[in-house]
């Protein structure tokens, strides 16, 4: 069947996590959004706006309750909530719950204040559209994640894991973040995943957090270090007169450069010296450690992770769905902020990414250094439509400045030299009748990789 000009057209996004308390209240794609909303405002297509859940951090707010959370929101972003008025009047607007913002599903009032800016709050898991001859199906994804998943859709009462985390950590992060060096503990939400927490703080700790002068210091030891254990051991066998070639050696080329030579030996010394002590003491603490964590494996105290895979739930999902109902052609979600496009038994799964920032895990070229976490923004739209070869699915790109320019030191970026990571979006896929063309499925695998 070919494609009507009048056939439905389907933007969708999701996780903007907008709100929260104080620091992640701070809506740094603001200005983006409202252009997006108005741009659709103007459209000429028969399109409607999906919003794919979590379009508030309801969970980030822990001094207000309920529908007064609404009120916050209204009060802090009245240039949003009057643009969604303006965009709603020309297109649907229909906002799904996600997780982080569940008690949209809780309460009637919602729904009322919503319909208010013309948005129109559909209170369920999961909804489906027409394209074409074909349905798209739509959920936020959060179903497919043990720790976030709700057995009792719409109970304001229910928290899993993942509502302590945001509650306990992330809003507390908000709180806290103006009191750094840099306001950077508010991106803790933006790190996926969860597991990364750790290395992120040590990361941003030594990078932004520490005193200057100890971190200057602290570089040519722990970027020497594997070269420091190196020289240790020579100077040991040395020492005991085992091998003293290297070292004799060494110092007969260091002693012909002079002063140059002496801060070379001196600095060579220095960081043999603790490039010892630290192997002396981190022996036994090793096997320390590695008791500790067979004891703990033993009693399952971290049994859970905080997170899922990012990809195989939502394409084991995205079969069942296919296999039910085979007029599908799209599954749709959101909830991991990884914008992918995958092939899935002839149709496409799709994941609409996230506003928020994202964070990119780079590893120091040597040593013992924290990795570096370079940050980007990949703000974008899914745009879903029936066109005469079938139904199309593809990313728009909506553009933002790099915030690495202001956020990476010099420092990082030396560290990391050739190492910047250069996010992009997957290429655009085509279902058609007889399944899926335009791209290969290595094209939608290469495309969906996420970046580490």
């Amino acid at each position: 069947m070919a494609a009507d000009a009048d056939d439905p057209v389907y933007y969708v996004i999701s996780d903007l996590h907008i709100g929260g308390d104080e620091q992640l209240g701070e809506v740094d794609f603001l200005p983006e959004l409202l252009d997006f909303l108005e741009r659709l405002a103007t459209t000429g297509e028969n399109a409607e706006l999906v919003i794919n859940g979590d379009a508030f951090g309801l969970w980030e707010f822990t001094e207000v309750a309920g529908v007064a959370k609404f009120d916050v929101l209204t009060d802090r972003y009245p240039d949003l909530f009057e643009q969604l008025r303006e965009t709603g009047e020309s297109i649907p607007i229909t906002l799904l719950p996600g997780n982080h913002d569940n008690e949209l599903a809780a309460y009637d009032e919602y729904v009322e204040r919503l319909a208010e800016y013309n948005v129109d709050l559909v209170r369920a898991e999961s909804i489906t559209r027409p394209v074409g001859d074909r349905t798209i199906y739509f959920e936020h994804g959060h179903q497919r994640d043990p720790n976030n998943r709700f057995e009792d859709f719409g109970n304001p009462y229910e928290t899993p894991l993942g509502y302590y985390y945001n509650t306990n950590v992330t809003s507390r992060a908000g709180r806290l973040s103006g009191r750094g060096r840099f306001n950077w503990l508010k991106d803790v939400q933006a790190v996926t995943p969860t597991e990364r927490v750790p290395r992120w703080l040590l990361s941003k700790y030594f990078y932004r957090e520490m005193n200057p002068l100890l971190r200057y210091a602290a570089i040519p030891v722990l970027l020497l270090f594997n070269i420091s254990v190196l020289l240790a051991v020579l100077a040991g066998l040395d020492l005991a007169g085992v091998w003293t070639m290297p070292v004799e050696t060494a110092d007969a080329l260091l002693a012909q450069l002079g002063l140059v030579g002496e801060a070379v030996h001196f600095l060579l010394v220095a960081n043999a010296a603790i490039a010892g002590v630290l192997v002396l003491a981190g022996v036994p603490l090793y096997f320390v450690l590695r008791d500790v964590g067979k004891t703990v494996d033993r009693f399952g105290v971290f049994e859970t992770d905080l997170t899922v895979d990012p990809d195989e739930p939502y394409a084991a999902a995205a079969r069942e769905v296919f296999a039910e109902r085979p007029e599908t052609a799209v599954f749709c979600y959101g909830h991991t902020h990884r914008p992918l496009l995958k092939g899935v038994d002839d149709r496409v799964l799709v994941n609409t990414g996230t506003w928020l920032k994202r964070l990119h895990r780079r590893d120091v070229v040597a040593g013992l250094l924290p990795p570096v976490f370079y940050p980007s923004y990949q703000l974008c739209a899914v745009r879903i439509a029936a066109e005469p070869e079938g139904v199309a699915v593809e990313f728009e790109r909506i553009e933002k400045d790099d915030p690495s320019a202001d956020e990476i030191t010099r420092t990082e970026r030396l560290l990391t030299l050739g190492r910047a990571p250069t996010p992009t979006l997957p290429d655009r896929a085509v279902v058609a009748n007889a399944g899926l063309e335009s791209m290969s499925d290595a094209d939608l695998e290469s495309a969906s990789a996420p970046d580490e």
